[in-house]
């Protein structure tokens, strides 16, 4: 997260509060980098001899799918996201952003797109040498998740995209298994006839995209909802593709699947920060209320860590639409911003 900045009041009282459930009005107390609410309730708040925030705070957004090499990183600093997850590119430079971070925020990486020789997206303009790991069997496979645990990567990025070469069961459940030796989670970008199977059967934990390239029956969808979550990423798709994806993913949190929300920020252009449209859909995929906020915020329990706060001068939303439009406002929780909100 940002460094060196001023340190927030040690208390702060404010209008409303989420840290997973609501919590409405709240004097916040400071401890070792995190918020904890020591009062609860709007005559708490009047009592309180604390500076007061007049809107609503509650913890930023996480982006599970992005590429920070094909986007302005910077631009991210003055948004609600305050995490986001490289899902592909050269090892050297993404370790580099969890150091010196770009966004201002937490970043965490997968490094290097894991695929078959000549597989996607070796041919693809936009991946830079360096960032793509082709994998030449399953021995291959091992070495190439013990060299990205060993220089501190958070998860695995594992490509099966049909129209080229694909790895084979065997390299693919060793590399499942070698990542879970290291407790490294292993995404996996699934496109074309059971590649979303296939992934599921190896063991893999994450589907970086909803599936949008077949209907998936419902018997795998109660499978999967039980071991497996899916990045939404929605937006990127237009027609059928959409339509697909979005039937998919609503079958799936209906079978109590995990959604969580991510952009592929960098495929294609968007703006830096919060998606309208990313929001609505989870929507309609059947996230509501809570659900819809716990798929989009940073984890907290039953705290706000101070550097993964946002504030809007707004109350809490209670539907997507809503949603989107407190998140198009909200900025981290600086020194600066709540000098200028506080009453």
């Amino acid at each position: 997260m940002a460094r060196n900045q001023p340190t927030l009041p040690a208390r702060i009282a404010v209008d409303d509060v989420w840290i997973g459930r609501h919590l409405g009005p709240a004097v916040l107390e400071q401890i070792e980098g995190e918020f904890r609410p020591i009062a609860l309730g709007q005559a708490a708040v009047q009592r309180a001899r604390v500076p007061r925030l007049t809107g609503a705070v509650m913890p930023g957004l996480v982006d599970r799918h992005v590429h920070l090499g094909l986007v302005d990183a910077t631009a991210l600093r003055h948004t609600a996201v305050v995490e986001v997850y490289d899902l592909g590119w050269v090892p050297r430079i993404a370790r580099d952003w969890k150091i010196n971070s770009p966004t201002g925020g937490l970043i965490r990486i997968a490094g290097p797109f894991m695929t078959a020789v000549g597989g996607y997206p070796t041919d693809r303009a936009w991946a830079p040498p360096g960032s793509v790991r082709e994998l030449r069997g399953p021995a291959d496979g091992v070495r190439a998740v013990d060299e990205a645990a060993a220089h501190g990567h958070d998860l695995i990025k594992v490509v099966l995209h049909t129209g080229g070469p694909l790895l084979d069961d065997a390299t693919l459940t060793a590399l499942v298994r070698a990542a879970h030796r290291h407790r490294l989670p292993v995404g996996i970008h699934a496109e074309g006839h059971g590649q979303a199977r296939r992934a599921f059967e190896a063991g893999a934990d994450i589907l970086v995209h909803a599936p949008w390239s077949e209907s998936l029956p419902d018997d795998l969808l109660g499978a999967m909802a039980g071991s497996m979550r899916w990045i939404s990423t929605f937006a990127i798709h237009h027609g059928a593709d959409r339509d697909r994806a979005l039937d998919n993913a609503r079958r799936f949190v209906h079978l109590g699947g995990r959604l969580d929300y991510g952009t592929d920020m960098g495929n294609g252009p968007m703006l830096a920060g919060p998606r309208a449209e990313e929001i609505s859909t989870l929507h309609e995929a059947g996230l509501a209320g809570d659900a819809l906020l716990q798929s989009l915020a940073r984890p907290s329990g039953e705290r706000l860590l101070v550097d993964a706060a946002v504030y809007a001068p707004l109350s809490l939303p209670n539907d997507a639409e809503d949603v989107a439009a407190w998140m198009s406002q909200a900025h981290r929780l600086t020194v600066a911003l709540a000098e200028g909100a506080i009453a």
